[in-house]
């Protein structure tokens, strides 16, 4: 959140809680005014207050989501209907009018839970009836009501409480009617909420059941103690309010309702919790998107046992899940995730329910994104440096023929011309003559035995012929010290074997210019589907490889072709190099 965003939502916190601190102020005066005892002051605090400062703390963490705005207008409001309790004109009208404002917000919290917004029609219209029943009834309640004559009209037993402000007396006979049908408006609209909420959980999916379990079980269990407290009023014959079962039933009542808001709160910030599991996404996916690793990663971020996942394969231009199976891009409950420049990546498949949670299904496709495309890249990377190396070694293989059937024939051609010439000055009385010929003709058997090395060390015609174990053997004849070759005679890719001869070649090199070897053993073998080349000398080992420029080379030509290179080198203990080529 930018800075002027970061102030604007403490400007709001600050003032959400100056009118929180306002309105329990004046609620607890007036509800005191009115007779109330202190442990009904102290329970009656504790449940707004729990509302507001659950709220604050979602809507701080959750900005974007209004479950915190609710919970704290939940809390404000929860105090209004007290202000009956007032001998103030104006106040008493206020708490009349508005009392109970706190349940339809109530029920907006529990429809909108956990997104924070209205998603069906119902909903939308059960919370709009709510809000004008309390705006237009409340009014219209509050101008019959005289509380001298109705005088057990609210729930505060407060004999000297107004007057109405806003009352007209004439109209007062009409009070008792309008107010059964008030509250049978009320009663109405709580039964098809709760028919809706019971809908709801049915048609859940078990993602969405986990994150409204908290509210509901809070509020379940409110309801049942709530239900409970009731009954001693009810049935004054039920027990006596004063006995222990009724105290107990009492405090478990207030100690519900208060939970009620923090189960809000726990689910609120479970979600939030749920969405920062996003982010190990791009952890979980790694180098290699294997299908399996990767859905068992997304159900438990989203919390979706039934979720399939298709990755893109250009071959079948379709999604195919782990199994092999396509999944189909049409029908509801598919989030689609393509790279930035529009390739398709991959499919979802999930309930339709986490359709509802936007924001967080926009996370996991972001960084499903990011992780596929970054695999993407690595393997883009990858080919185009095998390519490269493929056409790096097809140049050294045409140098090479170049150098053989072009210069190196010339120079035999020439040297076979010399000789004869040599030949024909057997009996030449000029001696000088005789030596030049014979100083031509060692020159250019040098420069052809040269060209020899240099077309050699290019590219060894024998690897081409024969394959990488001749090709060891004869690098092993030609080193600076004793070399043992232990390689079986089988042949692979031209580019697995290039790569591994000149990884020797590499390893040989250091062995006589910079180990001090005495003498040095090469293995080539086949492992399941890797070739394995390994060169051991028993010189002064501590090769550092992050000064070696030949080594890290040799790694980064192996890692071309999908290769890795281990190097083990202790001090005074040798050096084993050791190179793993796919060949399978």
């Amino acid at each position: 959140m930018d800075s002027q965003g970061g102030r604007g939502l403490r400007l709001r916190l600050t003032g959400a809680a100056a009118l929180a601190v306002v309105s329990a102020s004046a609620g607890t005066w007036a509800y005191g005014r009115s007779g109330a005892s202190a442990s009904d002051l102290v329970r009656d605090l504790a449940v707004g207050g729990a509302y507001v400062i659950a709220g604050l703390v979602a809507w701080r963490r959750r900005p974007a989501n209004h479950t915190g705005p609710l919970m704290t207008a939940e809390g404000i409001t929860w105090f209004f209907g007290n202000l009956q309790g007032s001998a103030v004109p104006a106040l008493f009208s206020f708490g009349a009018w508005w009392e109970a404002l706190n349940m339809a917000v109530l029920l907006h919290l529990v429809l909108s839970f956990p997104e924070g917004r209205l998603t069906t029609v119902l909903t939308r219209r059960l919370v709009q009836s709510a809000y004008a029943l309390v705006a237009v009834g409340g009014l219209i309640r509050t101008l019959l009501f005289d509380p001298a004559r109705n005088t057990d009209a609210t729930y505060l037993d407060c004999v000297d409480c107004g007057p109405n402000l806003i009352a007209v007396p004439a109209w007062n006979g009409a009070f008792d009617a309008f107010d059964a049908a008030y509250h049978a408006a009320g009663w109405i609209i709580s039964a098809v909420a709760a028919v809706a909420i019971v809908q709801r959980w049915r048609h859940a999916s078990a993602a969405r059941r986990r994150a409204l379990l908290p509210a509901w079980m809070g509020i379940g269990i409110a309801v049942v103690f709530l239900m409970w407290d009731m009954l001693f009023y009810v049935v004054p014959w039920f027990g006596d309010s004063d006995s222990l079962t009724a105290q107990a039933v009492y405090l478990l009542s207030d100690l519900s309702q208060v939970a009620v808001p923090f189960a809000f709160l726990a689910g609120l910030l479970r979600m939030h919790l749920q969405r920062a599991e996003v982010s190990g996404l791009v952890i979980d996916v790694g180098t290699d998107p294997d299908p399996a690793r990767v859905r068992e990663a997304l159900v438990r971020v989203l919390g979706d046992a039934t979720l399939r996942l298709g990755l893109w394969r250009e071959e079948k231009r379709a999604y195919v899940d782990g199994s092999g199976r396509e999944v189909g891009a049409d029908g509801p409950g598919r989030t689609p995730v393509r790279a930035a420049d529009g390739r398709p990546l991959a499919l979802l498949h999930h309930d339709p329910a986490l359709a509802d949670d936007p924001e967080l299904l926009g996370s996991v496709a972001a960084a499903l994104r990011l992780a596929l495309e970054n695999v993407w890249l690595r393997t883009r990377a990858k080919d185009v440096a095998s390519r490269i190396v493929q056409a790096a070694d097809a140049e050294r293989g045409r140098l090479e023929r170049d150098l053989h059937d072009g210069a190196q024939a010339r120079l035999v051609f020439a040297l076979m011309s010399v000789r004869r010439v040599r030949r024909g000055l057997a009996d030449h009385p000029d001696e000088i003559l005789r030596a030049a010929a014979d100083e031509a003709e060692s020159s250019l058997r040098l420069a052809i035995e040269e060209l020899r090395g240099i077309a050699h060390g290019i590219h060894p015609a024998v690897l081409t012929r024969e394959g990488l174990a001749p090709a060891l053997n004869a690098l092993a004849k030609e080193a600076a010290l004793p070399v043992v070759v232990a390689a079986e005679p089988r042949r692979y890719d031209p580019l697995v074997e290039t790569t591994a001869y000149f990884t020797v070649c590499e390893a040989l090199s250091n062995a006589a210019k910079h180990a001090g070897a005495r003498a040095v053993s090469v293995s080539a073998r086949q492992e399941g589907d890797r070739l394995v080349v390994e060169t051991v000398d028993d010189g002064v080992g501590g090769v550092d490889t992050a000064h070696g420029t030949g080594l890290r080379g040799l790694a980064d030509r192996l890692a071309a072709v999908d290769g890795v290179l281990h190097i083990d080198s202790p001090a005074g203990g040798g050096t084993r190099i050791r190179a793993e080529l796919p060949c399978g």
